[in-house]
């Protein structure tokens, strides 16, 4: 299911509606509206209610606790591997993160801390000689006009960092993790084994698309956010309870993880 422009632009629209932070604003504005009413008991309890739920939200959604447990259930899906015990593959699959492109201040496009961070692990593996290419998946993921292909900016980190540039290929087409699967079976041999290389929160979701067009890859996991598997910690102490704007966010790359995984199940994609 490649999107067309409108639906794509749509797409990234919906997204929004799963970021918690939307559903505080929403809830924050709906309070504003109510208190321009009338005043009456009835009112005071429905702002009373929603007020709680605001606190109770961003209490939950900002507590490191729940993040853990959160993020770490995605992140324990498939345990991290030792380089060393890994057999020699066709191909590495790196996808993309994210890019930053240059600006009056920044004066080159670059990839971003995660897709550096995914980027090194897929380098790595190809300087131990688990495979002779690296294919790197990212389009240019811009709603409205035109803005860098992550996998250019990819593969010129890659060379800068020593990798011959005969021994990558670019996929620059997609623009989300679906459309990475379909793009790299054009290039690529069903057939072909594949290290795939992702953050570990995005590989169930990863490793869910790339299986449904036919690979059979090895998840490679990187980057994990979490220390420790779900459970609670054997070492916290009561600030593990203040809510913070690391575990905010870490909250919120699980569930657009997890919504986002729902919601392909649902149209039959993965």
């Amino acid at each position: 299911m490649e999107l067309t422009p409108f639906l794509y632009g749509l797409y990234k629209l919906a997204k929004y509606a799963i970021y918690p932070y939307t559903w505080l604003v929403a809830l924050a504005g709906l309070i504003l509206i109510l208190s321009w009413l009338p005043s009456s008991p009835g009112l005071t309890r429905w702002i009373r209610r929603l007020a709680l739920t605001i606190f109770l939200l961003i209490w939950l959604l900002g507590n490191p606790v729940v993040a853990s447990n959160l993020l770490g259930a995605l992140e324990m899906w498939h345990p991290p591997k030792d380089p060393t015990a890994l057999s020699r593959h066709d191909a590495i699959v790196v996808l993309a993160g994210g890019t930053a492109a240059k600006g009056t201040l920044r004066p080159t496009t670059e990839p971003t801390a995660a897709t550096k961070e995914r980027l090194l692990c897929g380098i790595e593996l190809y300087t131990r000689g688990l495979a002779p290419l690296l294919v790197m998946s990212g389009g240019d993921p811009s709603v409205i006009g035109e803005g860098p292909r992550e996998a250019e900016a990819m593969k010129q980190f890659a060379v800068r960092l020593g990798v011959p540039e005969q021994a990558i290929v670019a996929e620059n087409q997609s623009r989300t993790t679906y459309e990475s699967a379909v793009g790299v079976r054009r290039l690529v041999n069903p057939q072909t084994s594949l290290l795939l290389v992702t953050s570990a929160y995005h590989m169930p979701r990863a490793n869910q698309f790339f299986a449904g067009q036919g690979f059979s890859p090895t998840p490679y996991p990187c980057g994990y956010l979490t220390r420790n598997a779900p459970g609670w910690p054997s070492e916290w102490n009561p600030f593990d309870l203040i809510p913070n704007s690391g575990a905010f966010w870490r909250n919120t790359v699980a569930i657009s993880e997890l919504v986002g995984s729902l919601a392909y199940i649902v149209v039959g994609k993965a």
